[in-house]
Parts: structure tokens; C-alpha cells; sequence
């Protein structure tokens, strides 16, 4: 049984910018992405500031985010790193089983990653994942660098978009599209 505390809102600034780029992609008719919350069952309530403080996970989780953007189904995980090395202990197997299975139904699934050092967020395709992992499988580091990733999936805030994934898998359908 896992148990959560306060260190679970260890992403939550970074989810907050996703979630506020989602308002905006939703306002203007551009996607309609919704957080999923991980089903926790409380175990310590702190009364007077009305928190939970400790909990357990019902059950695994799936992705932070799952939707539709243009009538295409999309679901993503959000992830910080706070250096720039990447470790793939933050994705979880149940997690990567999830987006293979989204893409095998025809949805796309990728990772948004936030190097809070650099102030930097990446769109990691899940084929880019993919060869992280499968390259894991062959003995490599359990782990990729940030040098590793290719310059064009590098997320530029702008216009009031916080987190412009959509950049991110506009360039991802079109290199499908080329395959």
C-alpha cells in the first residue's frame, strides 16, 4: 500500500500551469483536457486547516491528464526534474503500460517535463520515451539527459499559454504523418 504526505504536491505549481494552459485551450475551443485525480483513501485529517495529511493510493494511477484536442484523444503525465538528468524511476510501469495502450487505440500519449533549474518544458513523444526505455532494457542508465532531447519539442511560453503542448503535438502528428 503506497501512503502519501505532504510530498505529494510536489508537482502541484507546475500542474497548476497545465491546468491554467488547459482553461485557455478550453476557452478557445482548442482542446478539452481534463486532470484526473488519483483516487487516495485519508488517513490523518488535520481538522483547523481542513487538509488531509496523510493517505493511501486506492489503486494505481493512470496519467495526470486525458482528452481531446481537435478530435484527436490525447493523454499526458506531468513530471518535474530538478537537474538535468531525467530518471525513468519517475514513471511508473503501470503508467507506461497506459500510454501504450492509448496509442495502440489510435490516441496519441506523451510527457510534459518541467526542468525547474532551467525553467524549461519538454513535450517527450512516446516513441521518444519508448527508446528510453527499451534502451533501459538493454543495460543502458536508467535515466536520459537533458542534451539528449531534440531542440524542436522545447516549449516556449507565449500569448497567455503557460504550457503550449499543443506546439508540442502539432509536431508529433505531423512526423506521424510522415512515417
Amino acid at each position: 500500500m503506497a501512503t502519501w504526505n505532504s510530498r505529494g504536491l510536489r508537482g502541484s505549481t507546475f500542474e497548476n500551469l497545465i491546468n491554467e494552459t488547459n482553461s485557455y485551450y478550453r476557452d478557445h475551443n482548442l482542446a478539452l483536457v481534463q486532470k484526473i485525480p488519483t483516487p487516495i483513501t485519508p488517513l490523518e485529517f488535520h481538522s483547523e486547516k481542513k487538509m488531509i495529511t496523510k493517505a493511501f493510493f486506492e489503486k494505481d494511477s493512470t496519467v495526470d491528464y486525458i482528452g481531446v484536442v481537435q478530435g484527436v484523444p490525447v493523454c499526458f503525465d506531468a513530471k518535474e526534474c530538478s537537474t538535468d538528468t531525467f530518471s525513468m524511476q519517475n514513471i511508473h510501469e503501470h503508467q507506461y503500460r497506459f500510454m501504450a495502450d492509448f496509442e495502440k487505440q489510435g490516441g496519441v500519449a506523451f510527457l510534459l517535463i518541467m526542468f525547474t533549474e532551467r525553467n524549461d518544458y519538454y513535450y517527450l513523444r512516446f516513441s521518444e520515451l519508448k527508446t528510453y526505455v527499451d534502451r533501459m532494457a538493454q543495460g543502458h542508465p536508467k535515466n536520459f539527459k537533458y542534451l539528449e532531447l531534440e531542440d524542436d519539442y522545447f516549449l516556449k511560453p507565449a500569448n497567455g499559454v503557460f504550457v503550449p503542448y499543443l506546439e508540442g503535438l502539432a509536431r508529433d502528428l505531423d512526423e506521424r504523418e510522415d512515417e
